[in-house]
C-alpha cells in the first residue's frame, strides 16, 4: 500500500503516523563496532551500526538471529564482558559521551534514563 497506508495482516488497513518530535536527539549512534577478543583473535560482532533516536520516535531493530541486534543494545548499555572491544565514531545520549563513561554514570544511565 502507499501513501502511509499499511495492512496488520489480517487485511486490516490502517495509517501509520510518524510520532510527533520536539526534534531533541535523544540518542546518537554513528559507526558503532563491537568485537570480542579470544584465544583464537578477534571475532567480529557489530560493524557499521548507525541511527539516531528523537524524542517521541520508537526504534525497531529487527534481524536475524545472531546478527548483533543484543549485542548493538549492549554496547550501547556498556554490558558486555570485559573481553569486548567496543567502537564508535559517535555514542551519544542527550549529546552526552557514553563510550568512555564511567560505570556509576552508566549505572545512572541505565536505571534511570534510557530505560
Amino acid at each position: 500500500m502507499s501513501d502511509g497506508q499499511h495492512n496488520d495482516g489480517a487485511g486490516t488497513p490502517y495509517r501509520s503516523e510518524p510520532a510527533p518530535t520536539d526534534g531533541e536527539v535523544l540518542l546518537s549512534i554513528r559507526n558503532l563496532r563491537t568485537r570480542f577478543i579470544s584465544d583464537d583473535g578477534d571475532v567480529p560482532a557489530v560493524n557499521g551500526v548507525s541511527f539516531g533516536v528523537r524524542r517521541g520516535e520508537v526504534l525497531s531493530v529487527v534481524g536475524e538471529s545472531g546478527s548483533g541486534k543484543s549485542v548493538t543494545a549492549m554496547s550501547i548499555l556498556g554490558l558486555l564482558p570485559p573481553t569486548a572491544r567496543i567502537e564508535a565514531d559517535q555514542m551519544l545520549w542527550r549529546g552526552e559521551p557514553l563510550l568512555n563513561a564511567g560505570e556509576s554514570r552508566m549505572r545512572q544511565v541505565r536505571g534511570a534514563e534510557i530505560a
